[in-house]
């Protein structure tokens, strides 16, 4: 049974990396005592090293070792064996781009769909839906394909920001570049916002947070409020 949380981002205003997300971290990972970090999207540009150092520190006081996925020498095995999964923010071409190059996709979408444990955040996050193109992040590698492991079926936009525009900005809104992308492409779209995480057991997709979030399909947008199990669409609400 799959088991996931999937956030928006990593960190939220005024706490610490990590630091709002522990209750649910604890009761995802339960008596797991060692996870295994994929540090591949490198936020800022820091080191696989630096980012699994940032990761420990955070997860010291639910007593979870964390081991960086570069300290291995068969990323697939390391996958295979893995109690439980954490697949970091950064930046999404960066992290897709690698998941491709090593190839594990997969390997990893058989852990989760076989129910180890997976945690997300923000590219994490972003790389459990159909496809990668509704990121936020700027293009600086490319990867073979924009296909990504379509463990739930839509795309998310994470950081997802309803922004009320000066007259005087002409600049695009994420809602337009949403349905830009859905001129083209019709898989569904949610945007999610900073401190909001899915928790998905089973086929069951619950928003959490205490956020609405904001669902795109067909060219129209919903907002669907904290709570709602994204597996029924009758609950969604205008």
């Amino acid at each position: 049974m799959k088991n996931l949380v999937l956030a928006s981002s990593g960190t939220v205003y005024g706490m610490d990396y990590l630091e709002y997300l522990l209750p649910s971290i604890d009761k995802l990972y339960g008596a797991i005592e060692e996870i295994l970090f994929i540090p591949f999207a490198q936020p800022s540009g820091i080191s696989f090293e630096e980012y699994t150092r940032i990761t420990q520190e955070a997860l010291d006081c639910l007593k979870i070792k964390v081991r960086g996925i570069h300290e291995f020498e068969d990323y697939r095995e390391a996958i295979k064996n893995a109690q439980g999964i954490f697949v970091g923010g950064g930046n999404t071409f960066l992290l897709v781009y690698e998941l491709y190059s090593y190839g594990l996709w997969d390997v990893l979408k058989e852990a989760i769909n076989r129910g180890v444990p997976y945690l997300g955040t923000s590219a994490g996050t972003n790389i459990t839906g159909v496809t990668m193109q509704t990121t936020n992040d700027m293009p600086i590698v490319l990867p073979p394909s924009y296909k990504t492991l379509g463990i739930v079926p839509f795309n998310f936009n994470v950081h997802y920001l309803k922004t009320n525009l000066s007259p005087k900005h002409k600049g695009e809104t994420r809602k337009t570049r949403i349905q830009e992308f859905q001129c083209i492409d019709k898989i569904p779209v949610l945007g999610i916002k900073e401190g909001s995480w899915l928790r998905i057991k089973g086929e069951d997709i619950y928003l959490r947070g205490g956020k609405k979030a904001y669902w795109f399909d067909k060219c129209a947008s919903k907002i669907v409020k904290n709570g709602t199990n994204l597996k029924v669409k009758e609950k969604l609400s205008v």
